[in-house]
């Protein structure tokens, strides 16, 4: 696993959008794996940066997202179909059918789970994965368990998820209480894992994760597994790991 550390925020990001933009050079037709969050926005916006610059373009890359809220339509601002169109598609020259988001509108969870994973399936692979990490150490919305789940499947939100999300919405009854995700084994088959983190409260999870056990207790623990995963943070994210850094 490589660590790179960036001053804050704005360099971290910087960082993270270099490799991304290294993968997209080197392939054009590359299939991104995305993830969505506070914490992906600024290498987002990095990313739009480099296009608006004519560094970059989008017109061949594939994109397939980790997850989706069940029940919500594309349209709803909370739903993680806006925030990719708002953040990225919609800023670049991506070719909006190249971009694929779980079906949140499908009732029948066994169909749109299927259907998730013949779409990831038939692109091939995905070559680089990008993921943010929860406080409780899941990736996607792959909580913590007794095992891991594998493929695209849909979850019932934890409480305090719910409660979390509930203040995006006008009433309670209106926070969706299950997603579709995709599933450690598929984000495990990605050829490349580009994992983000930025705050103090991000510190202890990221020593657990990449420097403990590995348990599904702790989802992201798993990647310490995989054979090329890069971990980006600010100094502050990184703090309690710094002396494993090179």
């Amino acid at each position: 696993m490589k660590i790179l550390v960036g001053e804050d925020y704005k360099q971290m990001s910087r960082k993270a959008a270099n490799i991304i933009s290294a993968q997209i050079l080197m392939k054009p037709d590359c299939v991104l794996g995305l993830a969505t969050g506070s914490t992906p926005i600024g290498t987002y916006d990095q990313l739009v940066d480099w296009y608006n610059k004519g560094d970059l373009d989008f017109s061949k890359v594939t994109t397939i997202n980790l997850d989706e809220y069940k029940g919500l339509e594309p349209t709803n601002d909370q739903s993680y179909r806006y925030f990719m169109n708002t953040h990225l598609f919609d800023r670049v020259n991506i070719n909006k059918a190249y971009t694929n988001v779980p079906n949140g509108l499908e009732p029948d969870s066994v169909k749109a789970c299927n259907e998730y994973n013949e779409i990831i399936n038939k692109s091939g692979g995905i070559d680089l994965q990008l993921l943010g990490l929860g406080l409780n150490g899941h990736i996607g919305f792959n909580e913590p368990g007794s095992a891991f789940e594998k493929e695209t499947h849909c979850v019932d939100l934890t409480e305090s998820t719910i409660q979390a999300n509930s203040r995006f919405f006008d009433s309670f009854d209106k926070v969706p209480k299950q997603a579709y995700t995709m599933g450690i084994k598929t984000i495990m088959q990605a050829k490349k894992i580009v994992v983000v983190v930025n705050g103090a409260n991000k510190a202890q999870i990221v020593k657990d994760a990449f420097f403990g056990p590995v348990t599904p207790l702790v989802p992201a623990s798993v990647l310490q597994l995989h054979n090329d995963v890069t971990l980006v943070g600010d100094k502050e994210a990184l703090s309690l790991v710094l002396d494993y850094v090179k």
